[in-house]
């Protein structure tokens, strides 16, 4: 869609953009083409749109074969969803997707393909990653600060809890950044598209809620050597058996640590824990 036609559609529905619904609206066909290229839907694959707004990504997703669940907390788009697009492989649930149980929406395995808007992508990335089974892909248009921080390796500036905790689950790239212009209205930043595959091994549940702790733990003053903090969490005969075990500089900040070494130790306190609490029954 372009910019003519997305606000004719706008003024028929009496739709003004909103920013507390962060509604920006792709008009450039060539970065719709190369999303659904990247995204490469086929058939009955399960996917789950956030934001659909106007459906110009929808249909393109639909035309490949995939099964489209398109989540619209707006009520005027999704009126205007419900009359437009009749393709029997879509479905359209009304709601706020930072609530919503997704996994009962996609029932199976699903891949999740969104327009995210800036407010919510923290948030969203963080209940996607807390999932018993976390969806096998993503691919996100997002801001393009956020998307640096979620792509950073050790030893950078972006690099901080949310890299970690995302990276324990998936393996993240940052594709390309994306000027505002390409957008209606457009965003006061530059945005990013960013994919994400599910790693072969993840941790589990219960390693994950004491991998997520440590990790907010040794950034919350990044700056400083990370020991004294995951010790007052965790106690130091567990963090001492943990550095000793890894190899870890006692001397370390948390920025200097690699993805699998934070897994590594996380699963070492979870085992740790459960190991105590199975001595006490």
């Amino acid at each position: 869609m372009n910019k003519s036609e997305i606000l004719k559609i706008l003024e028929q529905f009496e739709v003004t953009p909103g920013k507390h619904f962060g509604q920006n609206f792709m008009i450039d066909e060539n970065l719709l083409d190369f999303i659904c290229r990247t995204a490469n839907p086929a058939k009955d694959d399960n996917i789950i749109e956030v934001g659909p707004g106007l459906g110009a990504l929808t249909r393109k997703l639909l035309d490949g074969g995939a099964k489209v669940t398109a989540i619209e907390i707006d009520k005027r788009l999704s009126e205007y969803l419900e009359k437009n697009i009749t393709h029997p492989n879509f479905k359209l649930v009304r709601g706020d997707a930072c609530r919503l149980n997704l996994s009962y929406h996609a029932q199976g395995e699903f891949r999740i393909v969104a327009n995210l808007p800036y407010s919510i992508t923290s948030p969203f990335i963080g209940r996607m990653i807390d999932l018993e089974t976390p969806p096998h892909e993503m691919l996100f248009m997002l801001q393009k600060e956020t998307g640096l921080r979620l792509a950073a390796g050790p030893g950078t500036k972006n690099y901080g809890s949310l890299s970690v905790r995302v990276q324990s689950v998936y393996q993240v790239e940052y594709l390309r950044g994306i000027s505002p212009q390409v957008f209606y209205p457009p965003p006061e930043v530059d945005s990013a598209i960013v994919k994400f595959i599910r790693r072969k091994e993840y941790p589990s549940m219960a390693e994950r809620a004491v991998l997520f702790n440590l990790v907010r733990t040794a950034f919350s003053q990044r700056r400083k050597k990370m020991f004294k903090q995951v010790v007052a969490v965790f106690g130091n005969e567990a963090i001492e058996k943990a550095y000793s075990s890894l190899g870890i500089n006692p001397n370390a900040r948390a920025e200097e640590l690699t993805v699998k070494q934070f897994v590594a130790m996380g699963k070492m306190l979870s085992n740790s824990r459960q190991s105590s609490v199975d001595s006490r029954q």
